[in-house]
């Protein structure tokens, strides 16, 4: 059963732009052979693909990511990282990787099919496996994004989330991931080029955004529209973002609102499920070619296209400008005409939006950053009308309410005996004693005898038990309440994933109990350090199984130079300087 590979060219729709690489990979199976395939899917090796690798599947299969039939393998892999191209000589600069866990990979045969399946167990392709290969995630971080630094969320994932090791292979589609959410602006490139055929759009600008927009992104993508004489496709992305952005449901909310401040049949929304990686200048160059599949002719590349923000040393990933100058070298081959637009400011005296560039001296300029917009929010405080519109507005606010106290997790984390669960319980009480919010206590021992009940302390249960609490705090952080966890997390990727999960509902507040190991040892309330030296404990943290200390924790505290009591009140005051407590 070989996938149907669907060519689509200009032709086809007459002016609109030829996909990349001149052919729509749509590897979808007719329907009779994606039946057959899925029952004999049932007795392959299983994988289930978490949200990146979901995410990435779904643009594979609809062919989003044209001209790939597949994850990459070691020879494509090496090229995008060196010089941003395929073997074959392809422009495409991020990597399409799928990571597994490297006892899977020890499993596999020789040219091995497996069953690619989502988090319920429906399976979604087969991936016939022709290479399997380790690779450097140091080297890719480097070449992709620039850095090592784990404050750039994608290093973060690349090398503390990602598997290591990496299968490529080509796909055959069995069925579409499941969404139930705004499916009337879920479009495949060919769906979405067929629109743009029947309504008559032949020059398409697209706009890429993961923030909710306002007047002035209203202002810059009239105006981009205008200057290339184009119809707008608003695409934002919807499958994973930066961790802390509003909610996708939000913000699709807000899109829809705004559409009725654009004139008639000139804009359109439509929703990509993309999992960015927030790698700047790189990634720009990919959201690019991204649109180039879906139809448009034009993509506006604003300031800072596709940046995370700043290092942990404060400054900037990327210049500024630096996605606008990748992508102006890349034009001609690129195929997508690139639409440069400086950022929109509005000038009081003028009552007015301008360029950045067009701002004279005596202009009286006016903003309101993301960080001031959550405060008023929060306070309740008034948001101007030339800031956005009050449709906008009214939403934010029914997701975000005024005076609502936002929910938070405190991670305790640390080797046995250093402190954590005493040091927890201090802060509970404190925070009960002089507050009536509600408060969930998670600590490592009784996550063991209820949650967690039938892991073992393998790296993977280990890992299994952390995400378990991490999920069950980001439940409570959701509703607003505060999870104090007090595990010992040994392992950095799977405090990671804790952080993940609660930071898309509330703050998660990592504190690592640096209490040194001669300390804790000497401590050994339980006789668990005098067994693991005897041999007869395996694997035991700080023993013969390393604790991969926090590089960057919001907190540290050491419970050998402070009673609990002191540590406790250095908790507390923390947390009330950032006003959660």
């Amino acid at each position: 059963m070989n996938a149907i590979v669907a060519e689509i060219v200009s032709a086809e729709h007459d002016a609109l732009v030829p996909p990349h690489g001149g052919v729509l990979r749509d590897l979808y199976l007719p329907p009779a052979d994606a039946e057959a395939l899925k029952r004999a899917s049932a007795s392959l090796p299983q994988w289930t693909l978490n949200q990146r690798q979901l995410c990435d599947l779904e643009l594979l299969l609809n062919g989003g990511f044209s001209p790939l039939q597949g994850f990459l393998g070691r020879a494509d892999y090496d090229r995008v990282l060196a010089d941003m191209r395929l073997a074959d000589g392809t422009l495409w600069p991020i990597p399409i990787t799928l990571d597994v866990s490297e006892a899977f990979a020890a499993n596999l045969p020789a040219n091995a099919q497996i069953s690619l399946n989502d988090t319920q167990g429906t399976p979604l392709a087969v991936l016939t496996v022709a290479d399997i290969y380790f690779p450097d995630h140091v080297a890719e971080a480097r070449t992709v994004f620039g850095t090592t630094d784990r404050t750039h969320p994608g290093v973060a994932e690349l090398l503390d989330r990602t598997g290591p090791v990496y299968l490529g292979g080509t796909l055959q589609g069995i069925q579409q991931p499941s969404h139930y959410d705004f499916a009337s602006l879920r479009h495949s490139p060919r769906h979405l080029r067929e629109w743009f055929g029947q309504h008559g759009w032949h020059r398409i600008v697209a706009f890429q955004t993961r923030n909710p927009m306002h007047r002035a992104h209203r202002e810059l993508t009239l105006r981009a529209a205008e200057q290339v004489g184009a119809k707008l496709l608003i695409q934002p992305s919807v499958g994973r973002t930066k961790p802390g952005d509003v909610d996708h449901y939000t913000r699709v909310r807000c899109y829809r609102a705004l559409l009725d401040h654009y004139p008639r049949d000139h804009a359109t929304l439509s929703l990509l499920p993309l999992a960015m990686r927030m790698g700047g200048p790189r990634e720009a160059l990919w959201h690019a070619i991204i649109r180039k599949n879906y139809g448009a002719s034009h993509f506006i590349v604003g300031r800072d296209h596709a940046g995370p923000g700043k290092d942990a040393d404060g400054k900037p990933f990327y210049d500024p400008y630096a996605a606008q100058h990748l992508l102006a070298a890349h034009q001609k081959e690129l195929g997508i005409e690139i639409v440069p637009f400086p950022a929109m400011v509005y000038a009081a005296n003028r009552d007015t939006y301008l360029p950045q560039n067009e701002v004279d001296a005596e202009d009286e300029v006016r903003d309101i950053s993301g960080t001031e917009l959550r405060r008023r929010l929060h306070s309740g405080e008034t948001i101007p009308e030339w800031f956005t519109f009050p449709e906008v507005v009214n939403i934010l606010r029914e997701r975000h309410p005024a005076n609502a106290r936002e929910g938070f997790a405190l991670f305790f984390t640390g080797l046995s005996g250093s402190g954590k669960s005493t040091l927890a319980q201090a802060v509970l009480a404190r925070l009960l004693e002089t507050g009536s919010r509600p408060v969930t206590v998670l600590d490592g021992d009784e996550v063991r005898k209820h949650l967690s009940k039938g892991l073992g302390f393998s790296r993977e249960d280990r890992d299994a038990n952390i995400t378990r609490i991490g999920y069950v705090a980001s439940e409570v952080v959701r509703h607003g309440g505060i999870a104090i966890c007090a595990p010992i997390a040994p392992y950095a990727g799977a405090r990671d994933e804790a952080r993940q999960l609660v930071q898309a509902h509330g703050r998660f507040v990592e504190i690592h109990v640096s209490t040194p190991l001669e300390v804790c040892e000497a401590r050994d309330r339980k006789g668990l350090y005098a067994a693991a030296r005897a041999g007869k404990i395996k694997g035991f943290t700080g023993i013969d199984d390393p604790y991969e200390t926090p590089v960057s924790p919001e907190l540290r505290v050491d419970t050998s130079q402070r009673s609990v009591t002191e540590a406790a009140d250095v908790v507390v005051a923390w947390l009330k300087n950032q006003g959660l407590a």
